[in-house]
């Protein structure tokens, strides 16, 4: 098995062209032959693939346990939309959260990482409004 390519989220911000994201359930390898159901979402930014897997093993608390470059084949594929990557900030804790915003609607289309990354209790982030995508919009919709 390689090993994998990880990424820090601060280095997916800015503009990128999204055109894929799956979201699954990933088996992980814990100990030996101890394998763990863990949330998974895949993400295709400029023809480079992202699989970002929750810590499946902490207890009541979640976090993202890593962002990582993969190859597998996208499966909810669409037609390229330009999204522009920033970070979330919390009013009242730490967010470890990459945003990434439709340039057109100016809406969160996905959302990863650790909300209230600081705190005794962290939550992994892993969601996709397909329904804010500029693609998804009804032509005579007027923007707000």
């Amino acid at each position: 098995m390689s090993k994998r390519k990880e990424v820090k989220l601060d280095a997916l911000l800015g503009k990128h062209k999204l055109d894929a994201v799956d979201t699954f359930i990933e088996k992980v390898s814990r100990y030996g032959d101890y394998f763990e159901d863990t949330n998974a979402i895949r993400f295709r930014l400029d023809g480079v693939c992202y699989t970002a897997l929750e810590n499946p093993s902490d207890g009541y608390r979640s976090s993202m346990e890593t962002l990582y470059v993969s190859r597998e084949k996208m499966k909810n594929t669409f037609k390229p939309v330009e999204v522009v990557g920033t970070k979330k900030i919390g009013d009242y804790c730490t967010e470890d959260v990459l945003v990434l915003i439709d340039a057109k609607t100016g809406k969160p289309v996905l959302e990863v990482g650790t909300h209230n990354a600081d705190d005794y209790y962290p939550s992994f982030v892993s969601s996709f409004s397909p329904e804010n995508l500029c693609i998804n919009q009804k032509a005579d919709a007027k923007s707000d």
